[in-house]
């Protein structure tokens, strides 16, 4: 008898517990994207994927679930015709959120052939056209923007936030400018959300921005099949502007639900970011090795992954920036200063470090003899440009320093890398619209107001002119800092001491 009571118990304790996570679970909101391929997209390791695949990766899992209903193929109006919407709806609660996005697969003229079946009418009036399918079914086919505006209504009656996003734009350039949608799918979008009053995220200007600066020679590296499919790279780009879009609708609730754990401040460089291993070997320092004491570490971690002797170039070939790639999270920072390496010939038995001098596209293919392999080699500029977007595609931030001065002096000033590396480096961060520190500039200013002599007695010693010794280092980390203060429109700042 007691056995059977304490099984009964167990059951009951079971039983409760399913009940209570149930209810946790229902009272998680549910963030649904609708669309086509261009919002999911194959599975890992597909060639093309959505920026819907990877959103997930920015809400805190606890606290929010990304359910990607879009489908590949879909219009809005096949994506009503088969039953996708109504799916939604059946599961759709108050606090829900619903991201919309079409516009790809919406512009043939629309009849029952296979040409046209998810073709609308363009627009945002109430223009129908009527059809009958070949099994005596009749259709009423509706403009664009009316279609949008029934997921809008929908959605609104359910207690839940509708977002109307605008397509990303496709590969196709003129004259270096990306074809835009401001002009149909784009506006039409944005006067369906400006008629019902609900949010709008103009993805197709924040990425057709990128890639006007980046040009066409780069963005064809974020679709490798077609012009409309992005690859893993490109689809977390878009991601990451979609997060971004999110943040500017000033919705508290919904932005609530990103990651908001500790972020992790990750340096990446040479060695005089870190020199050995950080311990002060022979004396000398990275200005790494002191920045962390600059901030409030209960709200941010500060790693400091720099190898002395790489460059820009080998810091990825030797796989090191595959190292910490795998460790960014959505929230990170990663600041990165190289330069001082770059210099080196492109093919030598010692390194093979060196990289193209200037920020350009340009490239040189090699015979690597310490590898004994082919190598292409691309600018410096173009190295920091990589891991620039490889951080962004994470969803996190990037900031570029210039390097630091050597301790090398010419007419009572300290020579300046300003029509070199430290130009190079501002040009790659400028191309990407990323934070940039003049680090350069401005530890050489402070190096001529203290001195030569006392420069050459308090930072160096008289065996190394480039890196510097312990109070060297911890000057150059107080300048990252002010640097770090300084920057617009950056909020690791904000966890400066």
């Amino acid at each position: 008898m007691k056995s059977i009571l304490l099984s009964l118990t167990g059951i009951l304790i079971l039983f409760f517990t399913l009940i209570e996570n149930q209810s946790l679970k229902e009272d998680k909101p549910t963030i649904y994207l609708i669309g086509d391929s261009t919002v999911r997209n194959g599975g890992e390791g597909n060639l093309q994927r959505g920026w819907g695949n990877f959103l997930q990766d920015f809400f805190d899992s606890t606290k929010a679930v990304v359910s990607n209903q879009a489908m590949a193929g879909r219009s809005t109006r096949t994506f009503i015709k088969e039953g996708r919407w109504d799916r939604v709806l059946e599961t759709l609660k108050p606090g829900d959120y619903v991201l919309m996005q079409f516009g790809h697969n919406e512009g043939s003229e629309p009849d029952t052939t296979r040409a046209g079946y998810r073709g609308v009418l363009k627009g945002m009036g109430d223009d129908t056209k009527e059809l009958v399918w070949p099994d005596g079914t009749p259709e009423t086919v509706h403009t664009y923007g009316w279609y949008l505006e029934k997921f809008i209504r929908e959605t609104k009656e359910k207690g839940a936030t509708p977002i109307v996003v605008s397509m990303i734009p496709r590969n196709k350039f003129q004259d270096r400018d990306v074809e835009r949608a401001n002009q149909d799918y784009g506006k039409w979008a944005k006067d369906a959300a400006r008629r019902h009053g609900v949010p709008f995220i103009d993805l197709n200007t924040l990425v057709a921005d990128q890639y006007d600066l980046w040009g066409p020679e780069v963005v064809k590296g974020l679709f490798e099949r077609d012009h409309t499919h992005t690859n893993e790279a490109g689809a977390r780009i878009n991601a990451w502007n979609v997060v971004e879009g999110i943040k500017g609708l000033e919705i508290p609730e919904l932005e609530a639900l990103l990651i908001k754990d500790k972020p992790t401040l990750f340096l990446i460089g040479d060695s005089t970011v870190k020199n050995g291993q950080g311990d002060g070997a022979g004396g000398l320092w990275g200005w790494g090795d002191w920045i962390a004491s600059y901030f409030d570490l209960e709200k941010i971690k500060v790693q400091n992954h720099a190898l002395g002797g790489t460059s820009s170039r080998t810091f990825q070939t030797y796989g090191l920036w595959e190292k910490v790639r795998e460790k960014i999270e959505p929230g990170d920072y990663v600041i990165m200063q190289f330069g001082h390496n770059d210099s080196s010939p492109l093919a030598d038995t010692l390194r093979g470090r060196g990289t193209i001098k200037s920020a350009g596209l340009e490239a040189e293919m090699i015979f690597n003899p310490i590898t004994k392999k082919q190598e292409t080699v691309y600018s410096y500029g173009q190295y920091l440009r990589q891991m620039i977007w490889d951080t962004k595609a994470r969803g996190a931030t990037p900031i570029v320093c210039s390097l630091i001065p050597r301790n090398q002096w010419e007419n009572g000033e300290v020579k300046r890398s300003d029509d070199s590396y430290a130009l190079w480096a501002e040009e790659a961060a400028n191309d990407t619209e990323t934070a940039f520190i003049p680090l350069n500039t401005l530890i050489a200013v402070e190096y001529d107001s203290l001195g030569e002599d006392y420069v050459r007695a308090h930072f160096f010693n008289d065996k190394d002119h480039t890196h510097p010794i312990l109070d060297g280092a911890k000057f150059n980390a107080k300048m990252v800092a002010k640097g770090i203060e300084s920057l617009e429109k950056n909020d690791l700042k904000d966890y400066l001491k």
